[in-house]
């Protein structure tokens, strides 16, 4: 079976970014499929044009390989930091290169499209449509709604067609997939006819529940502090700025340290609001690649996943909180909803308000008193995801997904 993955965001495991989907590119070329990948050469996370993590020159050229997964490198407007319209642009630019590149993909059995962006995913479909093969349409995140409850797509013209293209997918598709439970009345309510979910996950053989960190608080100087990490993008809706208000509420504890580990649009606000604040525990650094996050996390005692207190996040399944499950870390979740329940089902994190600085700075002072309670739960949670949410499981549902989608 031949599988065309049309992912502009697309990142290996040695580049910053989310890497499900070469995690389970990677399975199905272990199994005996073949994965042909067209992608941005433009970091979705940083905004580089060649990462500084990336792998040899070999990934990421035309026909280049990694372990077996094709990737093809198609023209993208290199703006995805400096506006929403820049965005857009850059979106833009990609559907249309990318639809070029993929008219010389032979043999195709299945293309898989994926949103966000949603634009990709009409490539996708005229790929597919174009070639006799059948189309996976995924849902990761619900765009265009997130991107109008957040506020950064407002245009009545841009909406209405984002919403137009967003039911003519979900009809089109011959399957639609969703990462979150979350999702499936959504898409379903729009047109959706095959739904399929396969959640978010995290591989358990990334990560060392019982490494202590050692490299990387040495690194960082962080002898004999409580670290509250959060991995991941800085944008509009991680609502990050919640954090630096805790970090100054907490300024007192010199025990307590605050780190912001990733890159965004939003990161040079945020360090200059932590300026203006004046507060000194809380560690900007770099993005680090997939192979590089276990040793990373590792160094924390707790980990944190927050975002803007919205009824639309209600419905997400944050990929950062399977990994901090996956390294056996306590979550600090200031997410209401369905990852709220994976949570607490698990017993292995402290719910904390969405929004509320000092909800989130209690609830760090509360692990941090107790290191016992949070080394339980943060074990709790590795078993957890061991038993349900682990990536060679959720691989598993794929292959045999798409193998039902040939047959059919």
């Amino acid at each position: 079976m031949h599988i065309l993955l049309i992912h502009q965001a697309f990142a290996a495991l040695d580049e910053p970014g989310g890497t499900r989907h070469h995690e389970l590119a990677r399975f199905l070329v272990s199994k005996g499929h073949q994965v042909t990948v067209i992608a941005s050469p433009v970091s979705y996370l940083t905004g580089d044009k060649t990462p500084p993590s990336v792998a040899p020159p070999i990934f990421g050229e035309n026909g280049g390989s990694r372990r077996g997964v094709r990737v093809i490198r198609a023209y993208t407007y290199n703006a995805l930091h400096k506006s929403f319209v820049h965005r857009v642009f850059a979106f833009l630019s990609f559907m249309f290169s990318s639809f070029f590149v993929g008219l010389g993909v032979k043999n195709v059995d299945v293309v898989w499209g994926t949103s966000p962006p949603i634009f990709q995913g009409w490539t996708a479909w005229l790929l597919a449509r174009l070639k006799g093969a059948k189309f996976l349409f995924e849902v990761r995140d619900l765009w265009p709604d997130f991107a109008i409850a957040v506020g950064v797509l407002k245009n009545p013209t841009l909406i209405n067609m984002s919403l137009w293209l967003e039911r003519f997918l979900y009809r089109r598709a011959d399957q639609v997939m969703v990462n979150s439970p979350g999702y499936v009345e959504h898409v379903t309510s729009r047109g959706a006819q095959r739904v399929e979910l396969i959640p978010n996950g995290a591989d358990p053989e990334m990560f060392n529940p019982l490494d202590i960190g050692a490299q990387f608080r040495n690194a960082n100087h962080l002898k004999n502090k409580f670290v509250v990490l959060y991995a991941g993008a800085h944008g509009i809706s991680n609502d990050l700025e919640v954090v630096l208000e805790s970090a100054s509420l907490l300024a007192r504890r010199l025990d307590l340290l605050f780190i912001l580990l990733g890159d965004g649009k939003e990161k040079a606000n945020l360090q200059a609001r932590a300026r203006q604040l004046g507060v000194k525990n809380v560690l900007f650094l770099p993005p680090v690649p997939k192979s590089g996050m276990g040793a990373a996390l590792a160094g924390a005692d707790a980990c944190l996943a927050i975002l803007k207190p919205l009824d639309e996040y209600k419905t997400t399944y944050p990929n950062k909180v399977f990994d901090y499950m996956a390294a056996g870390r306590p979550v600090l979740l200031a997410i209401d909803g369905v990852i709220r329940e994976v949570v607490e089902a698990a017993h292995c994190g402290v719910f904390v308000q969405p929004g509320n600085a000092q909800a989130l700075a209690e609830a760090v002072e509360l692990l941090a008193a107790d290191r016992d309670a949070a080394l339980r739960m943060g074990l709790a949670g590795r078993v957890y995801l061991e038993q349900h949410f682990s990536r060679e499981k959720m691989a598993g549902k794929l292959e045999k997904l798409f193998s039902e989608m040939v047959r059919k």
